[in-house]
């Protein structure tokens, strides 16, 4: 029999993890999500979120300074393109080497404090390294018109003499555009759920999960939980880098935006929606929110006109000024109302309530079997008489 995290368990839930990502261009096609751009960011931000759920879901220390990760990643990439070429290898090299060195200095200092104390320092770092990229560092980061590949960088491993189009990331040739960059993205993705599935199967993700349930009795046992917390913000950090580092694979520019503490509350709220705490839940509510983003923002008072044509007159009107409050510019409302109906009525995220369809189902199976061996034992015992 399978135990529910058996090795065997572990393992099918991979097989079935990679099958889903790599089918993506398929079975997204029919709600509109099949394009490649969108599917890059579902499996880039997926990465994202997941790297930060191993800081939040298993220690519960809230970060709001992630997307410092974020933007250093894309920077290094970008970096690596101009000095040593477009391959996206070298490129991820770098990022892994700068965001984990960055989120070593970043942790050593925030994780001296924990709980909002905590979040409010690693939203200093990130804004401080924000206004950095945009001003100070100008020579380095281009400032606020971002730093970009240029025909007269070094480039040491391409040929300078090549096509004089626009530079594109290749790996030995294949140009990570369109579902090439999709699936060069997704093999990543795939990568780190796995690390993410080891680390929180091993003593080291239960150590993780009693500092988050009781770190002060631990720390009375003499134990000092510093080294185990500051080694899962370094591993967090790195995925936020090589999630940056894949936004410059997949489009070639790096700019201080990235770094803004509105893509750090981003990624809290996809964490939050999915379920912290779970493997799968980050990179559902990256995705959502990403759907959201791509999706219902496109939608225009002509397309809404479009879709309410067979109300009468007087009420299709009425009706597409209601519904364009919470599409378009106003995707926001909608994925805002959503978010408040999972936290209060799913606290754990949607992967909560699929939890709770689940063991629904399994209490409904386990009656119907117990009913039906009820029904046998009178039909039984007459036969007996």
């Amino acid at each position: 029999m399978m135990t529910k995290n058996s090795p065997r368990s572990d393992l099918l839930m991979l097989v079935l993890f990679s099958a889903a990502i790599l089918t993506m261009p398929i079975w997204l096609a029919p709600v509109g999500a099949g394009y490649p751009d969108l599917l890059q960011k579902f499996a880039i931000f997926g990465l994202f979120a997941l790297g930060f759920n191993l800081l939040f879901g298993l220690t519960g220390y809230l970060s709001f300074g992630h997307a410092a990760f974020l933007g250093i990643g894309s920077y290094a990439a970008v970096w690596s393109f101009k000095l040593l070429g477009m391959n996206p290898l070298p490129a991820l090299l770098f990022s892994v080497v700068f965001s984990s060195l960055f989120a070593v200095a970043i942790g050593y200092i925030s994780l001296r404090r924990s709980g909002i104390y905590f979040s409010i320092l690693t939203l200093a770092f990130a804004q401080m390294s924000y206004n950095l990229a945009y001003s100070v560092l100008t020579p380095i980061t281009n400032g606020e018109t971002g730093l970009r590949v240029l025909q007269s960088d070094p480039r040491l491993f391409d040929s300078s003499s090549e096509a004089s189009g626009p530079l594109i990331s290749n790996l030995f040739g294949i140009e990570m555009t369109g579902y090439s960059g999709f699936y060069f993205c997704a093999v990543l993705l795939i990568v780190g759920f796995y690390i993410s599935q080891r680390i929180f199967r091993s003593p080291f993700g239960m150590m993780l999960r009693a500092v988050k349930s009781n770190q002060n009795r631990m720390s009375y046992t003499g134990l000092n939980t510093r080294p185990y917390t500051l080694t899962a913000f370094v591993i967090s950090g790195m995925f936020a880098g090589v999630a940056g580092s894949l936004l410059a694979v997949t489009d070639p520019l790096a700019g201080a935006e990235r770094m803004q503490w509105t893509a750090s509350g981003e990624v809290v709220l996809m964490t939050i929606l999915g379920g912290a705490g779970t493997l799968l839940g980050p990179i559902l509510g990256a995705g959502l929110i990403k759907y959201f983003e791509n999706i219902f923002s496109a939608y225009n008072e002509q397309t809404l006109h479009a879709i309410f044509s067979f109300l009468p007159d007087f009420m299709e009107g009425p009706v597409v000024s209601l519904a364009s409050l919470f599409v378009g510019e106003g995707w926001h409302l909608t994925l805002g109302l959503l978010f408040m109906v999972i936290v209060i009525f799913l606290p754990g995220g949607i992967m909560e309530g699929f939890n709770r369809i689940t063991k629904m189902f399994r209490r409904k199976s386990s009656r119907v079997g117990k009913g039906t061996g009820h029904s046998h034992f009178p039909a039984s015992a007459n036969a007996a008489e």
